[in-house]
């Protein structure tokens, strides 16, 4: 069973890729966009960063620049919030939102926001499962062929580790949101972004969003076609 030559799995996954792609497009049209026009405050995405965590009791958590394009994240563990070139040295708007975004982050792990702490629980179940459940299904699918009753077992242990990795991708959406909505709301409520400004910062943010639908759908109709194949849902073909 390989789902690549599979035609089911190419009619399930056709709907991921089209909003994938979708997200894709608007993501670099607002980016490209946005990354143009300067804010009037003038301050720098590192200058906000700073800013909002200072206003909200965050001052032992550093504002750092790291190497790649776009690879903002604020990181719980060290709490650190480090910002890409991009987003670091520019006052454009696009990086304002960006950088207020991770900052929301950093209030999301002040807060103890639940869907936050959920994800990061979930962190190494999830990363295993995104790495090993494919491996962890052929192998049980190639030894059920081969008449093994543990293949059964290591299919079904193999769904489940999919199943959680699944599972963070949407636990992920709501973190994903609400960090932009806190942003936003930071952004008006301390002045460093006119109303027409803030059109922009929601254009980039919601598009950015988006991704994280994208990847979500897909994992969920990926989930779906294997249960469907392996007679778990539907019953078997």
């Amino acid at each position: 069973m390989f789902p690549m030559f599979d035609p089911l799995y190419l009619i399930m996954l056709i709907p991921g890729l089209l909003i994938a792609g979708w997200a894709s497009f608007k993501v670099k049209a607002a980016y490209n966009k946005y990354s143009k026009i300067r804010s009037f405050s003038g301050y720098s995405g590192a200058s906000i960063a700073r800013l909002i965590l200072d206003r909200n009791g965050l001052n032992d958590v550093a504002v750092e620049q790291v190497p790649g394009h776009l690879s903002d994240h604020y990181d719980p563990r060290s709490r650190t919030l480090r910002l890409s070139p991009q987003v670091y040295q520019s006052s454009s708007i696009a990086a304002l939102g960006i950088a207020a975004h991770e900052a929301g982050h950093a209030l999301q792990h002040k807060t103890q926001y639940a869907p936050l702490q959920l994800r990061s629980f979930m962190v190494p179940v999830a990363s295993f499962g995104s790495n090993f459940a494919w491996i962890i299904m052929f192998i049980g699918i190639f030894m059920a062929s081969m008449g093994s009753s543990a293949g059964s077992t290591l299919i079904m242990i193999g769904v489940s580790l999919f199943g959680a990795a699944v599972a963070f991708t949407l636990v992920t959406l709501p973190v994903e949101f609400n960090a932009s909505t806190r942003a936003k709301a930071m952004l008006t409520q301390y002045g460093i972004v006119s109303a027409e400004e803030q059109k922009g910062v929601s254009n980039v943010l919601n598009a950015a969003a988006m991704t994280y639908v994208a990847a979500a759908v897909t994992a969920v109709l990926q989930l779906l076609y294997w249960l469907i194949r392996l007679g778990l849902l539907g019953g078997d073909d």
